[in-house]
């Protein structure tokens, strides 16, 4: 637009000298006429110089910028490279994710108190957008627990790429986009009422193993491997994820809290998922590593049987009315009776037998309802591969089933459990104590 400007400037400056000698050849003699012709002329050249300059410089200014506009472009590329690399959290715009997720209309999850998107970045990064609607941590604390998590690196966990904070609820938090989707879809029996198209599908015998190995590192690297101990708190297949590959990777840090490796163990609120939180959990008699490998323990037994490890069924005695079955209940009477393959998900072709015993008993010692008897992670990584001999386990009667099977409504779904009252949990503390003797080798699990 400003180099039209000048050119019309030019072109009408020129015009106008030019009709002034015509003018002037016509009214004044020869000899001022030459004057005002050769005054006409300089005043030509000198708009022509003036013009070029001009529209050099213009040009070059133009350079200049586009110059500094890339060079700006690529440091900010070359600076995001740096903090991903890094592990650095980076701080969204909300309009950023908003665009990233096309207005959050490509829901792919959602929990009791949060939801997750799809989203591909200016990058082209393919990432998944986990908005929190539940206010449940101060702004402090959220920030503090992303850079702690983002900061963790490891081949089976999730990476977090940022977040977006704000005063008040939603918050987001930004991470790398699992193309497989959660292993729940491949383990379980799709259900009729699910709605969204999810990739689905029956996993192999050999990849369930895969994934059990995956998952145990995963977990041992945040028991035994970062600076700060890290509780997961959440295990259960929704919150493993498996890429292209079907590799496992640990997700949903949200329930997650970082104790010091000095620290036996912590105190923290009931928020869990039914069939899955530890015993000392529910008696709030604090939590540790140990409560992770329950809920790993539970996850094995799910990923071996192909079914929730607390379901609803028909009550036998009355067809109208729905009881809780408790999965691990069944596979124990099974190792009793010395009928373990009768447990396997009837989906699946082939199975080997020797690695079907080793994951249930792995899972039974896990499941343990004393945690001074459950494995390590660490532990659980070598049985799993074959570098430490694992035992049969200890009988357990379960007394935890009496309370998990207590609620018979049939709307109760596997969502977040609510606090039990304070007499069931003494009466289940009580019979704890009472039958917790339990004979076994401790050498197999000094720990590690």
């Amino acid at each position: 637009m400003e180099d039209r400007k000048v050119k019309i400037i030019v072109a009408s400056s020129v015009i106008t000298v030019i009709i002034i000698i015509i003018i002037a050849h016509f009214l004044f003699v020869s000899k001022i006429f030459f004057l005002i012709c050769g005054a006409g002329v300089a005043v030509i050249f000198t708009i022509f110089a003036f013009a070029f300059i001009s529209l050099s410089h213009k040009r070059r200014r133009r350079v200049l910028e586009s110059q500094l506009k890339s060079e700006s472009r690529e440091l900010r590329i070359e600076y995001s490279f740096l903090r991903k690399v890094a592990g650095v959290p980076t701080k969204f715009r909300y309009n950023e994710l908003e665009e990233a997720t096309d207005g959050f209309q490509s829901l792919i999850g959602r929990g009791s108190s949060a939801s997750v998107f799809k989203g591909i970045l200016n990058d082209g990064t393919s990432v998944a957008v986990k908005r929190i609607d539940a206010e449940e941590r101060g702004e402090r604390e959220f920030k503090s627990e992303v850079a702690a998590i983002a900061s963790v690196h490891h081949v089976n966990l999730v990476r977090l790429f940022g977040y977006c904070n704000s005063s008040s609820a939603p918050r987001y938090l930004v991470y790398d986009f699992i193309s497989n989707g959660s292993l729940d879809c491949w383990i379980f029996p799709k259900r009729e009422s699910q709605r969204r198209p999810r990739r689905s599908g029956c996993l192999s015998w050999k990849l369930r193993y895969k994934v059990a190995i995956d998952v145990a590192k995963g977990l041992a690297y945040l028991h035994h491997d970062c600076r700060s101990r890290i509780l997961h708190l959440d295990i259960k297949p929704e919150n493993i994820l498996l890429d292209e590959s079907f590799r496992a990777l640990v997700s949903d840090f949200g329930l997650s809290k970082l104790t010091p490796k000095d620290e036996s163990q912590a105190m923290s609120t009931i928020r869990g998922t039914r069939g899955y939180m530890a015993p000392e959990w529910l008696l709030e008699k604090g939590i540790s590593d140990k409560t992770d490998v329950y809920s790993y323990g539970m996850v094995l037994l799910e990923i071996v049987g192909g079914r929730k490890n607390v379901i609803l069924v028909e009550d036998e005695k009355d067809k109208s009315k729905r009881k809780w079955q408790y999965f691990p209940k069944i596979v124990n009477e099974k190792v009793k009776q010395g009928k373990i393959m009768e447990i396997v998900d009837d989906r699946l072709m082939e199975c080997d037998e020797n690695e079907v015993i080793k994951l249930v008993y792995i899972a039974l010692w896990c499941v343990q309802e004393k945690p001074r008897f459950r494995p390590s992670m660490a532990k659980v990584v070598d049985m799993l591969e074959g570098s430490v001999m694992v035992d049969e386990p200890p009988a357990t009667k379960m007394n935890l089933v009496d309370f998990l099977c207590v609620d018979d409504d049939d709307n109760v779904t596997d969502s977040n459990i609510n606090m039990p009252k304070m007499d069931s949990i003494m009466s289940i503390q009580s019979n704890m104590e009472c039958n917790s003797t339990y004979s076994f080798s401790t050498t197999v699990f000094s720990g590690r």
